[in-house]
């Protein structure tokens, strides 16, 4: 059983993050989804009172089932749901709620992902290659709709857009001479958060080709407002663009559109996801300077370096291992002056800013 008690004051939180921090409403749903583990966890203990509660939250949430009956949650998961439940226990103090004045803060810094967490394992994501294969892969001229997946999937790689938003694109937010997208709301891109941001693509040219290819094709057929992504007609089995816009449920369609795509080209099937994934593999393991890495952070649309790091930091695990086995033929340099300054003007804790310059150690 759920307290009543605790529901409410969960459900006041949300509330809080919706009209103050004025959070989209699927951050909220999302936030939601995180914060009932919290509520289940607890069962009818007051949530004032979880200092006492065992086992400790962390070791709760990392003995989850995963889908399907999974091992486990994914580590990212497992990291959302206590940041989320730390977060809340940090704002039901603050703002003097009944009882949780008494939480102790030292209690409230120990909701941290378990020291116990498996943080290695398969990481998936479309590497260059699998990109390439699909972008590239043999078809009819006249199969316009399996051409325009084709450029998705090329156009997914070298973005790192999350698929709503590569979806929601209007012919106008992509200007290929520049390499860069528009991510903006009101051009009626639906990105995370509302954010708006104008990114850029991977300099990467065999799928420049097949982004440029089909983006003359429908700069000269459909109107700036008309979909990137464009939506295809077939009429006596010919196919043809339309101006239609894209409904609510676009996304689903690209995904059917995908899978299709993989097999026609042999390959597993990888959600449009991963090929953001991909993205942020390939930026920072060509990332040679800390600028770099800020650079595809940005890229990204994160606000912070540290969720970049947080979020690519075991994909990348295997170019760490072999890093540090050639730090013995590696010359020892001080970073220079730019790395400094960049590091000194980081808002973060002194660990991450050490673990910033050991990274742009083992980049250089």
């Amino acid at each position: 059983m759920v307290s009543r008690e605790n529901y409410k004051v969960v459900k006041a939180h949300l509330k809080y993050l919706q009209e103050v921090e004025q959070l989209s409403a699927s951050s909220q749903q999302r936030n939601w989804f995180w914060l009932r583990h919290l509520l289940l966890w607890a069962g009818e203990t007051e949530l004032s009172k979880a200092a006492g509660v065992r086992p400790v939250f962390p070791a709760y949430v990392t003995a989850l089932s995963g889908r399907q009956g999974e091992a486990g949650l994914a580590v990212i998961s497992q990291k959302k749901i206590i940041a989320a439940a730390r977060r809340f226990f940090l704002w039901a103090k603050s703002m003097g709620y009944r009882g949780f004045a008494q939480i102790p803060t030292i209690w409230i810094d120990t909701l941290r992902p378990s020291r116990f967490t498996p943080l290695c394992g398969e990481h998936v994501y479309v590497t260059l290659e699998e990109a390439l294969k699909l972008a590239t892969y043999p078809v009819d001229p006249l199969d316009l709709a399996l051409r325009r997946d084709q450029a998705a999937a090329a156009m997914l790689y070298l973005s790192g857009a999350r698929s709503s938003a590569f979806a929601s694109l209007p012919i106008q937010a992509v200007n290929i001479p520049t390499r860069c997208l528009n991510q903006w709301p009101e051009l009626g891109v639906k990105t995370k958060n509302h954010k708006k941001a104008t990114t850029f693509l991977l300099p990467i040219a065999e799928l420049l080709a097949v982004v440029e290819e089909w983006d003359q094709l429908v700069r000269k057929q459909l109107p700036p407002a008309a979909p990137w992504y464009a939506i295809i007609g077939n009429h006596w089995g010919e196919q043809k663009l339309t101006e239609f816009i894209p409904g609510e449920n676009r996304n689903q369609m690209l995904t059917k559109r995908l899978r299709k795509l993989f097999t026609a080209a042999g390959l597993p099937y990888k959600s449009a996801h991963k090929f953001r994934h991909g993205h942020a593999v390939y930026g920072l393991q060509h990332a040679r300077t800390m600028a770099d890495y800020k650079a595809v952070s940005m890229n990204l649309m994160h606000h912070d370096i540290e969720i970049t790091d947080s979020l690519y930091a075991t994909i990348l695990s295997d170019e760490v291992k072999e890093r540090i086995a050639g730090l013995s033929t590696m010359e020892i340099a001080e970073p220079p002056d730019e790395l400094d300054a960049y590091v000194s003007s980081l808002p973060n804790t002194e660990l991450s800013k050490i673990m910033l310059i050991i990274a742009r150690r083992l980049a250089t």
